[in-house]
């Protein structure tokens, strides 16, 4: 009988897909999502191969239930980091910076780009999980239009093409290169939608009060 991992069943079941999540992720990120099977994923995430088959019933299921996940896991960070931030402009860098932070596996693994090795029906759902993704960028450059920051443009056009950037842009893991790599990154973005990065620093409240008794 198999090991139960947890206090529950429904802990045991959870613990079993956060196994092979991140099995998936670290085979990916060696070896890229064409080379490995799904006995690969079992082997690296400890588990039995049928304990697999209880919870996905191929690769690409599995690989689009780590998405998935990831993709939740991010969105709550972003919202998360997102609240308070009223100005379009400061909520635009948030959300920069937090698409660099976002690990991507379907754009970091080796070997083949993860578009060619799936399925049709997979891609379709790899692409729903992107839009999902697309709609705080959408809602940010709406506000920025509507209250005067940023110049009105075709949204069809420029969200997508901001996160492809986004999406290829590699950076280095820590240290002074990063931080200069995101603050160039978050410029790029900037000037983009028709903003002055140098321009675009919102002036908080006890600034302004000091200025003004200065």
């Amino acid at each position: 009988m198999p090991k139960i991992i947890g206090a529950s069943l429904a802990e045991h079941r959870e613990q079993v897909r956060l196994r092979l999540f991140g099995a998936l992720s670290a085979l990916m990120e060696r070896e890229g999502f064409d080379a490995i099977t799904l006995a690969d994923i079992a082997a690296e995430a400890g588990v039995g191969r049928t304990a697999v088959y209880n919870h996905f019933p191929d690769k690409e299921s599995l690989l689009l239930g780590f998405i998935e996940s990831e993709t939740s896991a991010y969105m709550g960070a972003l919202e998360a980091s997102l609240e308070g931030v009223e100005d379009p402009v400061e909520q635009l860098r948030t959300y920069v910076q937090q698409q660099i932070h976002l690990k991507r596996v379907y754009h970091l693994a080796p070997g083949p780009d993860l578009r060619t090795v799936v399925s049709r029906a997979t891609m379709m759902r790899l692409r729903d999980h992107i839009m999902v993704v697309e709609v705080p960028l959408r809602r940010i450059l709406t506000l920025g239009i509507a209250t005067g920051r940023f110049p009105r443009q075709d949204l069809d056009a420029v969200v997508p093409l901001i996160n492809s950037c986004l999406a290829a842009r590699n950076v280095p893991e820590d240290g002074p290169q990063r931080d200069r790599a995101i603050e160039e990154t978050v410029a790029f973005v900037m000037r983009a939608v028709g903003v002055d990065p140098d321009r675009a620093v919102v002036r908080r409240p006890a600034e302004s009060a000091g200025r003004r008794t200065a």
